[in-house]
């Protein structure tokens, strides 16, 4: 089933020149960027797309490190698009990270984890709209 989901890059993926070698892994397994654009993301949009953290001790420096510098918002379509991004980018911890994924290949720390997929439809959607 052919679905959208939101793929953000994080500003230390940006400044560690990250952005074509992530996206090539995409298209490499047939996912297409139908939406793709550079931007600084304000607090307030950072406050909203991490709402569901906000009361979590980390919540502060999440909005940080997202505002810190520039990200690349994309959506991604293709079949089973969201789980099969899940999978591609590893767990949240680089160090716990499969080699192979993205986070497993290229992170070392959290929260500077590279990249932000939605983890559901609904999520998708919501991100999706915030961004776009």
């Amino acid at each position: 089933m052919k679905e959208k989901t939101f793929v953000m890059l994080k500003p230390d993926a940006v400044k560690r020149k990250l952005i074509g070698r992530i996206i090539q892994r995409f298209e490499d397994k047939g996912l297409e960027i139908i939406e793709m654009k550079m931007l600084t993301i304000s607090r307030k949009l950072a406050e909203k797309h991490y709402e569901e953290h906000k009361d979590k001790d980390f919540f502060e420096s999440l909005v940080e490190f997202i505002t810190s510098g520039k990200v690349v918002a994309m959506v991604v379509e293709g079949e089973r698009a969201v789980s099969v991004v899940r999978k591609m980018i590893g767990k949240t911890n680089p160090l716990e990270a499969d080699v192979g994924t993205i986070r497993g290949d290229f992170g070392f720390s959290t929260p500077d984890n590279l990249i932000h997929a939605s983890d559901s439809e609904d999520s998708a959607k919501r991100e999706i709209d915030l961004f776009f």
